[in-house]
This record gives structure tokens, sequence and C-alpha cells, in this order.
């Protein structure tokens, strides 16, 4: 039975290029998905920073193209990986902004923000757009949030899940649970249709997103969600295809004018912005233009592309995402004339061709567009938030059954994986394996454990290892009992026992393919506060400056005003008019960055201004902005 926590809860679908936060309204039974402070209900996966501030959202994506090699995005694809894994080396030519080997070969994100260098791990990049997420939910709940349900790629590893939780816990998050977006989806679907839906339907997920890709195959029959069988690609999605259209149309650039391009990061950036656009034009229309100005070295550039070549440039990635849906349906031993509903999720799923391949892949079956595609995810999520807290009392029983997806084991004598929990496998699970010590007299054993479907040990991923001491010293074979334990969030914890002398010994899987260590979490919660704390200084900055800048507006407007210059002694306005000067060049530096500097000169500005102030208010009656005239009374 899972844990029912206190509090309110959301759930948040953390993309690769956009994420969306929703929670559950138990006045209306359904989730909610929150907008932003821009109104829109889907925020860029963006960080960026400056000489003065961080963004996030809108506002940091609006700024890349002036500030590249400052300016975040798809740190989902870094998110507990290795520098040298090859999709990261690969992704290293087309980010405009730099990424280095730190400890442990963890990739480090370097920028430049208040004119210091710094290296920040994926995590933390995660953690500042979880914190915004956090913001949006508790400016539209009027209410603080602590528990949060966070989706991630079907296909994360161990290493990335648990990347993904130390990321929620920087956030000041508590994560009360990790859930496989098309997972997510398929509770969401569930709800939303299951009083339509009678008997038993296999409904098939597929979710094509900016980064990411997977399928799943669930059954739902009544409030009983299973997952049969799920596969993907954690470095598949649409960023992929606008990368296509980026290379294609730099060359094209070359071609035509005999200049490269590829060392100018805002060039490139504005043109991946025109691809973005062009791309989701091409969902509805055969062709368009891309037409940027002055685009590199006064060079302006015109290109039109059609949906036929967009296709051509993508076409085996297209193939590649039927080869995976064909693949969990083998998994889950199921024939295509079997699935009843095939649901498109993810703003990918969108493009025509991806829909044309899959409904000839189901052999003409009509697909399912009832759910909005970029927040079926985070519906489903808020769902799963509600199931899991105490603080709700209207939420629909449904009961939710995943799978893992990778097949999880150890390695035995010549470099073999043996499998202990096999790959879609439903969770939580519990198994355990007998192994015999592979030398005579042998008193420690290294339990090496894996993740993965390749026969060879070292061909799959490495989790982590440790040993058992105090084996008896008799001939090899002497048995020991191994047990594997995975939770709801797919996190793994291994033990090792030899029962005849009580010893024992385990891992939960830490600290290994770059996962953060406690140490390191501690230090960037203290960041992340230091950050929050120069986010709160800068607004507050802001608004007193504003302040400043209303009420010499206000000033110089009555100043101009007849009746009031003629009731000021020369002096006085003499007096006035340099303070209200000085004001303004104050306003004017961009160096001076405190409010209490703003404040207390207001302060000081609103004692000088003090007789014409007391004069608009007794004699003429006026009232303007920038008074406030009960300051005055």
């Amino acid at each position: 039975m899972a844990t029912k926590h206190k509090g309110r809860a959301i759930g948040i679908d953390l993309g690769t290029t956009y994420f969306c936060v929703a929670a559950w309204e138990e006045q209306n039974g359904r989730a909610e998905i929150i907008v932003n402070d821009q109104g829109n209900r889907t925020t860029p996966s963006f960080v960026a920073f400056t000489d003065s501030q961080r963004l996030i959202g809108d506002a940091a994506k609006n700024q890349a193209a002036a500030n590249p090699s400052n300016t975040v995005f798809d740190a989902k694809r870094l998110i507990g990986r290795k520098f040298k894994d090859p999709t990261i080396e690969n992704d290293l030519k087309l980010w405009p902004f730099k990424v280095v080997s730190g400890a442990d070969d963890k990739p480090m994100i370097m920028v430049n923000y208040k004119g210091e260098e710094k290296c920040l791990a994926a995590e933390e990049i995660s953690s500042m757009i979880l914190t915004k997420m956090k913001e949006i939910a508790e400016a539209y709940l009027e209410s603080s949030v602590k528990n949060a349900v966070i989706t991630v790629p079907a296909y994360f590893n161990d290493s990335q899940r648990k990347a993904t939780k130390d990321a929620g816990v920087i956030a000041d998050l508590n994560v009360i649970r990790i859930i496989n977006e098309p997972t997510a989806a398929a509770l969401a679907y569930g709800l939303q249709k299951r009083d339509k839906c009678s008997g038993k339907r296999n409904v098939f997920i597929f979710d094509l997103g900016g980064g990411t890709f997977d399928v799943s195959l669930v059954t739902i029959e009544g409030d009983n969600i299973e997952v049969k069988a799920t596969a993907g690609d954690t470095h598949l999605g649409g960023e992929d295809f606008d990368n296509r259209m980026v290379s294609h149309l730099v060359q094209e650039f070359i071609r035509k004018n005999k200049i490269d391009i590829t060392s100018d990061p805002r060039a490139l950036r504005r043109l991946r912005n025109e691809c973005e656009k062009a791309k989701r034009t091409l969902s509805y229309a055969n062709e368009t233009t891309i037409e940027i100005d002055a685009l590199f070295q006064g060079t302006d550039f015109r290109f039109s592309l059609t949906r036929a070549r967009f296709e051509e440039l993508n076409r085996d990635l297209f193939e590649k995402c039927m080869e995976i849906a064909q693949k969990c349906l083998d998994d889950a031993k199921m024939q295509k004339r079997e699935i009843h509903d095939v649901v498109l999720v993810g703003g990918s799923s969108r493009i025509p061709k991806v829909q044309c391949l899959l409904r000839n892949f189901f052999e003409g079956k009509d697909l399912c567009k009832s759910i909005n595609p970029d927040e079926a995810v985070a519906y489903g999520a808020a769902v799963q938030a509600a199931l899991l807290s105490k603080d709700y009392s209207i939420v629909p029983n449904l009961v939710l059954v995943d799978v893992t997806p990778l097949s999880l084991g150890t390695q035995i004598r010549g470099d073999l994986m043996d499998v202990v929990i096999p790959r879609n496998t439903i969770i939580p699970s519990k198994r355990s394996a007998l192994y015999g010590t592979a030398e005579d007299y042998q008193s420690n054993a290294s339990i090496m454990v894996y993740e993965g479907e390749r026969t060879k040990a070292s061909d799959n991923n490495l989790l982590g290892m440790f040993s058992l001491s105090g084996l008896p010293r008799v001939s090899r074979g002497h048995p020991i009992n191994v047990s594997f334990e995975l939770d709801f969030d797919g996190i793994l914890k291994v033990s090792a026992e030899d029962e005849t002398t009580g010893n024992k010994n385990g891992i939960t899987i830490t600290n290994e393919k770059g996962r953060l260590s406690s140490a390191e979490i501690n230090r960037m919660i203290e960041e992340a506060a230091s950050f929050r704390e120069e986010d709160e200084n800068f607004k507050k900055m802001v608004e007193a400056k504003n302040a400043l800048d209303d009420y010499i507006y206000g000033m110089e407007k009555y100043m101009k005003d007849f009746y009031v210059r003629s009731k000021i002694s020369p002096s006085e306005k003499q007096r006035i008019k340099a303070a209200l000067r000085e004001g303004k060049s104050m306003i004017q530096n961009e160096h001076q960055t405190e409010a209490s500097v703003f404040e207390n000169y207001l302060k000081k500005l609103q004692n000088i201004c003090q007789p014409i102030v007391n004069l608009v208010i007794k004699e003429a009656g006026y009232s303007f902005d920038g008074f406030v005239l009960s300051d005055y009374y």
C-alpha cells in the first residue's frame, strides 16, 4: 500500500523543452493545468544568466539569441549521465553554452553570472525550473506547496531517476513519487475516458516529446490501469528534428554565401528559433518560408522549406519511432489487432508524417487526439499526486500498476549478466537469487549491479557495487543470497547475505554514474537559497527603482503647473529640480543594484518635495501617480 502524504501535492511534467504543472481540484473533480505568469499553460525549460539577474522560462528563452552562451536548455539530456556519454558528445556540437567534465566525469555547465564564472550541474538547472513551477503552483493555489509527483521518460535509468529526485530536493520539494511519462498520460486518458469505456481496453500510449520518446502498452479495466510493457529512447524528439533542420540550413547558407556561420552562437540560436517555428507551421501547412535579416555578417537568409523536405531530413528518426513501437508490442506479447486505442502524447506527435506512419503501423486505426498532448503528462501526474495525498478526500479510486523499463541483475563468472528482475516486471518488486563463491577459501565477494539488456555484463550500465566480507573459508560454491528491491519510483536497493554466518551488506544505488553525494546536494540547496535571495533582492530593487521613477515623473508633471510654480520660491524650485535630476541619474545608473539606495533616496526626495506636496493636497486638491496621499496626512 502506497504511503499517503500530508499537504497539497502537485504534478510536474519536467520536459526537455517545455514544462507543465497541474493540481487536483476537488470542487471540479478533475486536474487543472496551472498557467504561468505570462498566462501560458506550458513554459520553456530555459534558464538564463545575465550581469544582473537569473531568468527562467519565457523570459529566458526570449533573450536566448542575444545571450546564447549563458542561456541553458536541454538540461534534461545531461541529467544522470557521464560527460563521455556519446549522446552528450554529439549534443555538445549543437549547444551554444559550454559543458565541461567535472568530478567523476560529471558534465558541468559553465555560465557567466554577475561577472563571475559559475559551474552548475544539470540537477541545479533542473532544480531552478522546478522552483519556478513550485512558485507558479503556490501563486495559483494561494498556499505553500511541498509535495510533488515528477514525471520522467520511461527509459530513464536508475541514476537519471535519482538525479531527478535530487533536483527536487534542491528545489525544496518532497518528491513523493517518480512516475513514467507515458504512464502519467495513461492515467489522464483512463480518468477522462473511463465512463465511456466498457470492459477491458488495451491502450497504446505514443509519447513523442521535445527530447525523449516513450511508448507504453496499458490495459484499462474499470479503475485498474496496468502497464504491460514500455519501450523508448531518451534521446529522440523534437529537438533532434530541429537539429536536422539547423544542420541542413547551415549548409544552405554556406552554399549560397560562401560563409560559415557555425562559429557564431548568436546566429545559430536565431536560426534554431526559426527552425522550431517552421516545424510547427509544417504541421498544418505544406510549405513555409524561413526569413532572417542580417543572420551573419550583415547577410540576410531566406529559404523555402516544404513539408516533404522536412520529412526527408528526419525520415530515419520517424522510422525509428515505429521500430520502438513494435518492440513494445513484442514485449507485451500482443498483436496490433488487439489494441483498442492509440493515444498521442507530446508536442512532436502532431507532426503529420509521424501520425501517418503510426496509422499505417496500426493498419489504418484512427488515432486518439481527444486529450491535449502537451498537458496529458502533467494532468496524469496531478492525479497520481492526489492519490498519494491525505489532503484530498474526493479522488477517483484508480489503481495504477507500472513496470520497470530495464532488466536488473548482477555480473557472474565470465562477465555474464544474470538478470534478477527482468524488464517490464511490475513494480514495486522484490526478488532474490542464490549465487556461489567463485574460488576456494574466498573470504570476500564483490556484488556488481547492472541494468540493461546485453548478455555481456560490462556492455550494460554499471549502477554500483559493494562487498560482502567475513565469508567462511571453504571450497568454492559457498551460497550467497542476493536480493533486489525496486520501489514505486523505480529506484533500486540491493543486499547480500551469507546465511551461515548471518553477515549482511547492501547498497541503495548512490554516487554512481555521476549522482550527487549528500554533501553536494546540501551545497546546492544552500546555493539555491542564495539564488532565490538574489532573485528576491532583484525584484525589490526593480520595485524600488520604479517607485522612485513614478515619484519623479509625478513631481516633474506638477512642477510644470503654473499655479504650483507660482507658490514656490526660486530657491525651493532649484533645490527640487536638482534633487529630481540626481534621482533620474541614479535610476539610469546600471551598476546601482541595491533596493535600499532607491528607497532611501525616495524618502529624501519626499522630504525635499514636502512643501509642494502639502500645497497640492491642501490648496489645489490634486492627486497624481507616485504620491500615496495617506502618507502625508
